[in-house]
């Protein structure tokens, strides 16, 4: 697995053939949020076009995955407006030179995964959060499973895709060995990483 930043350039050669996917952490606006915060957020995924174009010298993307999509077509596209403009920006233009925006949630799995996840926002006793939690980790881990798979099967030999997906989901990903795994992770990331821990600071003061 390379991090994008720690290479000086990727050797064409060494990937010719190859399936590769390009890993970027999922980053998303807040309507209500704070000046600093929303430039943060739009420098951020200025910064992984370039990073993720620096990467297409090895192969051009060719498929997109996202997270939190289950639609396709159009469908797929005006889902991701509503939820993160930025990225979509970012979407647009790859399907533009030809990229395929592909569904990478299960409606179903997916749709068990926000309901359980609203579940546990609500209960008030242990013992019925044990219960709900039992059911959120099974279809979390059915989730994680169900992408890992449709990742395999939708990217052909030698082709290289993008994946939108928050990291700490990305990283229970279990990919085969001949996929080449880059990740994305534009200097902006550590600064919002900062932003969130400075305001969880002055919350708790």
């Amino acid at each position: 697995m390379t991090e994008l930043g720690k290479i000086e350039k990727p050797s064409v050669e060494s990937f010719a053939g190859k399936r590769k996917l390009y890993c970027v952490p999922n980053v998303y606006p807040a309507k209500e949020a704070q000046d600093e915060y929303s430039a943060l957020v739009n420098k951020y995924w200025d910064e992984v076009l370039q990073h993720t174009e620096r990467l297409e010298s090895i192969g051009k993307i060719r498929k997109i995955f996202c997270e939190n999509i289950s639609a396709s077509g159009t469908e797929a596209l005006d889902a991701l407006a509503d939820v993160n403009e930025p990225a979509l920006r970012l979407v647009n233009k790859k399907v533009d030179e030809g990229a395929v925006f592909l569904p990478a949630e299960s409606e179903e799995i997916y749709g068990h995964f926000l309901d359980w996840s609203a579940c546990l926002h609500i209960v008030r006793t242990r013992e019925v959060f044990s219960k709900v939690f039992e059911f959120y980790s099974a279809v979390a881990e059915k989730r994680i499973q169900y992408i890992a798979r449709f990742i395999e099967e939708n990217l052909s030999s030698g082709e290289a895709g993008l994946l939108i997906m928050r990291d700490e989901d990305r990283i229970q990903l279990q990919l085969p060995p001949d996929i080449e795994v880059f990740l994305v992770t534009p200097p902006t990331y550590d600064d919002i990483l900062r932003w969130f821990r400075e305001r969880l600071k002055e919350d708790h003061s």
